[in-house]
């Protein structure tokens, strides 16, 4: 019976925080009021002054983590309703997604190299900008830390969420197919569904790059780390 009180405590209040930060973003929108970050941030504080440990939290948040394979295989409807511009635009977003998935994987280890850090801190890192189930296969069989790739996955997903649609504006790219292509590679599934919210087109892009840019990386990152973890 407790399980189950705290069960339904944790889905209700976080279904209503996340409600509250909505309503918050729409009457104020910057990126630090964004639903994904505002919810996230004040959940953490709030398990953190409580004390209730995040596997208390998870008794139910779990129900909610359970939707996440269906809400991201739901992605496929606005993917099948913009396959023409798919196949009208297949050349460049196949080099887009290469490009996207080179720089992600490049960016993560040599920063890790240039920051010192060790060889189990580079494996970790490197497939940082893929979506969670690909980044943790990837850097188990790499020999990294599986728990922390998590957590990287997550700023990445974040940070690109808040912060990408405001750099594209900055550089001026307003093309959906490029707007798509930078977010979806670059922020998986949490930046899929910042853009999908502004547009389908956009997050139809935006899914189709996650989804290969997963496969992409999953063979970039055995070649670079094999280049620069023996040199």
């Amino acid at each position: 019976m407790t399980n189950l009180f705290i069960g339904i405590t944790v889905i209700t209040g976080t279904f209503i925080l996340y409600r509250l930060s909505k309503r918050i973003y729409r009457r104020k929108p910057t990126p630090f009021t964004m639903p994904i970050f505002l919810c996230t941030a004040s959940i953490v504080i709030f398990l953190s002054l409580t004390g209730i440990s995040y596997e208390t939290y998870m008794i139910g948040g779990q129900w909610i983590d359970i939707f996440l394979g269906p809400i991201v295989v739901s992605l496929a409807v606005p993917l099948y309703r913009e396959i023409h511009l798919i196949k009208k635009y297949a050349g460049a977003i196949s080099i887009g997604v290469f490009a996207g998935s080179l720089t992600g994987v490049f960016t993560g280890i040599a920063g890790a190299k240039l920051l010192g850090f060790d060889d189990w801190m580079v494996q970790t890192v490197a497939a940082k900008s893929v979506t969670a189930p690909i980044a943790i296969s990837i850097t188990d069989t790499a020999g990294g830390n599986v728990s922390l790739i998590a957590v990287f996955v997550m700023l990445a997903g974040v940070s690109g969420a808040m912060f990408g649609p405001v750099i594209l504006k900055i550089c001026r790219i307003e093309h959906p197919i490029a707007k798509g292509l930078s977010i979806g590679t670059a922020s998986h599934a949490i930046g899929t569904a910042k853009v999908l919210e502004d547009s389908e087109m956009e997050g139809a892009i935006s899914a189709l790059s996650m989804t290969l840019s997963a496969v992409v990386v999953s063979f970039l990152v055995p070649i670079f780390l094999l280049l620069f973890i023996t040199s």
